[in-house]
C-alpha cells in the first residue's frame, strides 16, 4: 500500500491506466486528508516500476512524497479507481 500528497489533475486516472498497463491489480483513491492512496498487487518488478513512476506522476502533477508498506495480498482481479 502506498500513499502520498499529490497536486495535479488526472493523477488517479493516470494511476489506473499505468497500473493496468503493467498488469497490476488493486485500486487508487483520494483520502479525506488530501492524499492519494493505492493498493498494488502483481509481479514484484511491476510493482516496483509502478512505485517509481508514481514519484513523477502524469505531466503537470506534483508529488510531494510517497510512503509504502507491504500488506497481505487481497486477490484483486482488476485495477480500479475508487
Amino acid at each position: 500500500m502506498c500513499h502520498g500528497k499529490v497536486q495535479g489533475v488526472f493523477y488517479r486516472n493516470w494511476t489506473v491506466s499505468t497500473a493496468r498497463g503493467l498488469g497490476l491489480t488493486g485500486w487508487v483513491r483520494n483520502r479525506d486528508d488530501g492524499t492519494v492512496e493505492a493498493v498494488l498487487e502483481g509481479d514484484d518488478t511491476a510493482v516496483e516500476a509502478m512505485i517509481a513512476a508514481m514519484h513523477d506522476g502524469p505531466p503537470r502533477s506534483r508529488v510531494d512524497g510517497i510512503e509504502c508498506e507491504a500488506v497481505e495480498a487481497m486477490g484483486f482481479t482488476s485495477f480500479e479507481r475508487r
